[in-house]
């Protein structure tokens, strides 16, 4: 009989899929962060991120979505065949439904009750990807924190508040659509704005910590060392 190895099973890696996802990531990133700089006029707690696609710079979010999206593609296919294969999947529908999601722009401020087919396309894809990351960061938490013991609290946080914010985002979706918001606070009509920013940060860094758990060892090594 011959003895089994347990540890993840790595894909040759290029140098696309070894450099990449993180300058991507950190490109996208930048992107939506210079948008909320550039708009102050825009509502951040009560309009989406997607809205400032018809704001200053506009051309910026579909720009960061693909980054970010190709960076999230780049990291589904470096993992190896030792990751859960739905884990993967899941991941894959995020970066598609991101990718999905730039494509098509959403529509101005205001527009909840009756949406154009732009938005439409825009808004269920931007959903399909809420959905699918936390579905992923949930598969491929044993796999990642088995790959690096060290980020296992940083992995299973981000993992509880991805699922946490992405369920209240769905109730704040669910009103805002179900003829109009009223699930505000203070002189906001709604919250989805800023409950949308926490999601779009906490799937941000769980991919940016997935991508550090997926780092081949010397490059590890290396970044211990330095």
């Amino acid at each position: 009989m011959t003895a089994t190895n347990t540890a993840p099973a790595a894909r040759p890696r290029t140098w696309l899929t070894k450099h990449t996802p993180l300058p991507l990531l950190a490109t996208g990133a930048l992107a939506l962060a210079a948008l909320e700089m550039l708009n102050p006029a825009y509502d951040l707690v009560s309009e989406t991120l997607s809205r400032y696609v018809h704001g200053r710079a506009g051309w910026l979010l579909p720009a960061g979505l693909l980054a970010v999206g190709a960076a999230s593609a780049v990291l589904a296919i470096r993992l190896g065949a030792g990751f859960r294969r739905t884990g993967r999947a899941a991941l894959l529908l995020w970066a598609a439904g991101i990718l999905l999601a730039a494509l098509f722009p959403a529509d101005p401020p205001g527009h909840w009750s009756r949406p154009s087919p732009s938005e439409l396309v825009h808004g269920n894809a931007a959903f399909l990807a809420f959905a699918a990351l936390p579905t992923a960061a949930v598969l491929l938490h044993g796999t990642l924190a088995a790959r690096r013991p060290d980020l296992r609290t940083a992995l299973t946080t981000l993992t509880a508040v991805s699922v946490t914010v992405t369920a209240a985002l769905a109730v704040f979706l669910v009103d805002v659509m179900d003829g109009g918001p009223s699930l505000g606070l203070g002189g906001a009509p709604s919250l989805v704005g800023l409950v949308e920013r926490l999601v779009i940060a906490a799937d941000f860094a769980w991919v940016a910590l997935a991508v550090a758990a997926t780092s081949p060892r010397r490059e590890q090594g290396r970044a211990r060392r330095a």
